[in-house]
């Protein structure tokens, strides 16, 4: 399998994500495809609304702990497919920060694949991210 890079600068487009599953329609041993978008929330933390997320990372840790999730998910689940993008810079609350597509010959495996796929993203993966809000005071995100 070969390693790759999941950081995309910025938010991840609609177009980005439609191209995706377009590329995908000529692959006909495929029976289920399932998508997880993770989007800012306009959260009210003591008060104040966050309007973004500056997303950071150990990159080059980070793109390792994503390689390993993703033999981890090919080993334990019949995947026909898998792609992981995530953002990295600022993303305005409403924009897509994390991607994942998930492919099979049927759905369960689609379905059980994607929801450990993000479970393992958030508790394996040294992805921060930095809070920002309408007062312009920030704080660091903790994952839930």
């Amino acid at each position: 399998m070969s390693k790759k890079n999941v950081f995309v600068e910025g938010p991840i487009s609609s177009e980005f994500i439609a191209q995706s599953i377009a590329k995908h329609q000529s692959k006909w041993t495929i029976g289920a495809h399932n998508i997880f978008l993770g989007q800012v929330r306009a959260d009210e933390i003591e008060g104040n609304t966050v309007v973004a997320i500056e997303y950071s990372a150990y990159e080059d840790m980070a793109n390792e702990a994503m390689n390993l999730i993703r033999e981890k998910a090919f080993a334990k689940y019949d995947l026909t497919c898998m792609h992981i993008y995530h953002s990295l810079g600022e993303v305005k609350a409403g924009e897509i920060c994390l991607f994942v597509f998930v492919s099979a010959t049927r759905r369960k495996q689609v379905y059980e694949a994607t929801e450990s796929i993000v479970n393992w993203i958030k508790t394996e993966v040294p992805i921060f991210g930095k809070e920002r809000f309408e007062n312009s005071t920030f704080t660091w995100k903790k994952n839930t």
